[in-house]
């Protein structure tokens, strides 16, 4: 049966292509929306770009008839955009605000046809409380449904034979159907997991049924069939060493150069940076297959200039990148006599072996050869992180580091921010690979609060 879906404002500037999403149902836009979305239309953030999207989306609807009583769209559904002259309640409504009268639209809607279902669709917790509070049926906007407790994490483990271990240690690599025979049979024994389907450069750890001291770490290789044992890091990478198996998959993933894309989510103190800057380094300095190494944060917000700080842009970007430099410090493992004498990164900056890039510039560009690390990517929207990865040229690799309980960005959450939706959009894809840190290596006192905080 058709559906009625009023949409709020907020869901208008996270996604442009929200008025097609809704399948063959009626999507209604308050003209309370479109006076907000005003507002927003001479912005240079991602918000003032979507805002003039929909506004160009709606004018060329308006040109295919009428948008009161409604325009058929591509998908069978309708759109429509409607006002009122009905008032919430004095009981709900403190004042004449935006937010009252979309939800008084909402009401009138679902008053004026009893029998189609009407749900009113907003970003905004607050609002949705309140819809609910007036009879509404409120959602929230989850274009791509990723429940964050349920994120692929990129890597799983097995219990397989011991001779199979050893097999994998003799040979270099076993079957596939092997590895996933027997995570069928775990899976059939756990009534709460989840399906045993196998992605493209997905990790395992394979433990011995009967000696749990035998394992083996490896990475699926889905189209070649086979389950391939990961080569160890004796003498680490730029000093570091990996602490837990998902520190070994992170580093397997940043030093291949068969693979283009690098997502790494994790909390605090994990080394999500520290790892990527480390085989950056390496790939760059070292096996020189990278021409530099490029770093860069999202200054929040993303789009806005950096020139209220006095400077040049490097000046400008200092307060911004200190987390990145700090890295570089402990990489370096410099001395106080090396810091009293200003050596440090410094040097890597002025030889060009290292570049800081502010994201607000990196639109048209083309970066070509390079090995390019956004950190606190899941403060970035998913339309911002397509801007980035569109950017990487011939033979650059793209790393997105983040913490997706981490956010400080008001449009965005754990759900729908641009970390999230590139880790579920590219787990079956060959040029991509994706670990989840779960163990702080930091300190002690680090763990903790992440854990008890």
């Amino acid at each position: 049966m058709r559906k009625n879906f009023v949409l709020d404002t907020n869901v208008l500037l996270h996604d442009s292509a929200a008025l097609t999403q809704f399948a063959d149902n009626t999507v209604i836009i308050p003209i309370y929306c479109i006076e907000e979305l005003d507002r927003f239309k001479k912005d240079l953030s991602e918000l003032g770009r979507n805002a003039r999207h929909v506004a160009r989306q709606l004018d060329q609807f308006r040109s295919e008839g009428n948008l009161v009583e409604g325009v058929t769209l591509s998908n069978g559904g309708v759109l429509k955009v409607a006002f009122t002259n009905a008032e919430l309640s004095a009981m709900y409504a403190s004042s004449a605000s935006a937010d009252n009268s979309i939800l008084a639209t909402a009401l009138d809607i679902q008053n004026g046809e009893p029998n189609v279902k009407t749900t009113f669709v907003s970003m905004d917790v607050n609002l949705r409380i309140r819809a609910e509070a007036v009879g509404l049926d409120a959602v929230d906007y989850d274009r791509d449904h990723i429940d964050i407790s349920e994120l692929y994490t990129g890597w799983f483990q097995a219990n397989v034979p011991d001779d199979l271990i050893d097999t994998v240690y003799s040979e270099g690599s076993v079957s596939l159907d092997k590895v996933r025979e027997f995570r069928q049979r775990e899976e059939a024994d756990d009534e709460e997991s989840v399906e045993a389907e196998l992605h493209e450069n997905q990790y395992v750890l394979l433990r011995g049924r009967d000696r749990s001291s035998h394992t083996a770490l490896c990475r699926c290789d889905v189209e070649g069939g086979r389950v391939i044992h990961l080569p160890r890091l004796r003498d680490g990478v730029w000093g570091i060493r990996a602490r837990n198996k998902e520190q070994h998959f992170a580093l397997d993933a940043l030093l291949r150069d068969d693979i283009g894309l690098v997502t790494l989510v994790g909390k605090a103190g994990t080394g999500k940076t520290l790892l990527a800057i480390a085989a950056g380094l390496s790939r760059t300095t070292d096996a020189e297959i990278y021409h530099r190494l490029l770093v860069s944060r999202p200054i929040f917000p993303l789009g806005r200039d950096i020139g209220y700080l006095p400077g040049s842009v490097e000046e400008k970007l200092n307060p911004w990148m200190q987390p990145i430099y700090d890295n570089l410090e402990l990489l370096l493992n410099l001395s106080r006599a090396d810091r009293r004498d200003g050596r440090g990164y410094h040097e890597l900056l002025e030889m060009g072996i290292i570049e800081i890039e502010p994201l607000t510039y990196i639109r048209g560009r083309s970066i070509p050869q390079q090995y390019l690390i956004v950190d606190e990517a899941q403060n970035l929207t998913p339309h911002e992180v397509k801007t980035i990865i569109t950017r990487a040229g011939q033979g650059t690799k793209v790393i997105l580091t983040g913490d997706p309980y981490q956010i400080d960005n008001p449009y965005v959450d754990s759900v729908n921010n641009g970390l999230t939706y590139v880790v579920n959009r590219f787990k079956d894809q060959r040029i991509a690979a994706h670990i989840t840190l779960n163990k702080g290596e930091r300190s002690p006192l680090a763990e903790a609060a992440a854990n008890l905080l």
